[in-house]
């Protein structure tokens, strides 16, 4: 079979140093460009982008199944999605019934 590109594969080292956990032990936390406490960070966080942090439980098979569908991506995310969905799916057949009894019901 003929070769139809020659396309080298990219050179993806990092430079960068590693970060170790003194250096996370180090890190000030900024809130609008102000010195905030971890606590004040973490709730200008979650005020920010709506998310709160919970426990749950869920089947091993489950988290495997997601985590294969992520690959290189959050597999809670995608957790996240697809309740979102199946919330949005309730809603949606809900509103869909009520509009059909209403139809049959003027009928």
């Amino acid at each position: 079979m003929k070769q139809t590109s020659s396309t080298a594969t990219p050179d993806i080292s990092d430079e960068a140093p590693r970060l170790t956990q003194a250096d996370f032990d180090r890190a000030k936390f900024k809130v609008a460009g102000q010195d905030a406490s971890k606590s004040e960070w973490q709730s200008a966080v979650r005020t920010k982008t709506g998310k709160l942090r919970i426990n749950i439980m869920l089947d091993a098979p489950i988290v495997e199944h997601f985590k294969a569908l992520a690959g290189e991506r959050g597999y809670q995310t995608l957790i996240n999605d697809t309740l979102r969905r199946a919330v949005a799916g309730e809603r949606l057949e809900a509103d869909l019934r009520m509009i059909i009894r209403e139809e049959l019901h003027t009928t």
